[in-house]
């Protein structure tokens, strides 16, 4: 097996994986254990010739469509998936659908053993889906919400009470629009996000001009401010984080930037008040 062809090697490695009998092929001589290329040509409806010449090394990058074809054939996982179009096109597929916005267990007991830090995982469209103590204490009472309500892009065009907390209102709106689009686009624009868009767009003026703009921006990391109505100004160094196997999930962590932020986030827990929201 040449380290040079590293496509050929594994698209050879998964098809010696396949159980030939319950994939309705004869066992009959047969000298290696799984499929063989011939079948695994019929399974993709590729010719024989041009799929040994894959496993080769002598074809070029197959197109997406023969590759989802392979991915079938061959009963490819999703990272399978995911990889073997990364050594055929050197990018990830696009997704046939969002996964589940749903986070695991263990996924929220990291966002709960961060007592003293406000945190989040939202998807692609910018709905909270899993949030701290924290979160809820400082940004938002999020379980008082219901699932529409929690949608990011909603509170800052739609929601004038989350607005008035904002003191950079204008840059929070442009940073979220762009994001958003990259976002979405990346995850896998739906019709429930192209609803949102149809809903935004009519609801607020604001909203439609940035997306007009077409501008685009990842979450990254920087500092926001919130004008909380119990401890006044906050400082939030934020970062950003994909959950790995779902893109259409990430966490966003609001760290406190100075000790004066800290003591007012640790203020407000001992309150236990919801005032608030910060994106």
């Amino acid at each position: 097996m040449s380290e040079q062809n590293l496509l050929g090697n594994f698209l050879k490695d998964r098809r010696s994986r396949l159980d030939a009998a319950s994939l309705g092929f004869s066992m009959t001589r047969r000298r290696t254990p799984g499929l063989r290329r011939e079948e695994v040509a019929l399974r993709a409806n590729v010719s024989t010739t041009w799929y040994t010449w894959l496993e080769q090394g002598r074809e070029g990058a197959p197109s997406s469509d023969v590759l989802e074809r392979l991915a079938r054939a061959l009963a490819l996982s999703d990272v399978e998936r995911e990889y073997l179009f990364l050594l055929a096109q050197n990018r990830p597929p696009q997704l046939h659908h969002q996964p589940p916005a749903t986070v695991s267990a263990q996924l929220q007991r990291l966002l709960d053993a961060m007592e003293n830090i406000p945190a989040f995982v939202k998807t692609a469209d910018w709905t909270v889906v899993a949030w701290n103590r924290a979160a809820s204490v400082v940004l938002a009472d999020y379980a008082e919400m219901t699932y529409e309500e929690r949608n990011i892009l909603r509170m800052v065009f739609c929601c004038p009470s989350k607005r008035a907390v904002m003191p950079e209102w204008e840059k929070v709106a442009s940073f979220v629009v762009a994001t958003f689009r990259a976002e979405s686009a990346r995850a896998g624009m739906t019709d429930a996000s192209r609803a949102l868009i149809e809903e935004l767009n009519a609801a607020s003026p604001e909203f439609k001009a940035l997306w007009l703009d077409q501008n685009v921006s990842h979450h990254g990391e920087g500092t926001k401010r919130i004008n909380h109505a119990r401890v006044g100004l906050i400082h939030l160094d934020y970062s950003s984080f994909a959950v790995e196997g779902n893109p259409n999930l990430s966490l966003v962590i609001y760290n406190p930037s100075t000790e004066i932020d800290k003591k007012n986030v640790h203020a407000l827990l001992r309150l236990s008040t919801v005032v608030g929201f910060a994106v």
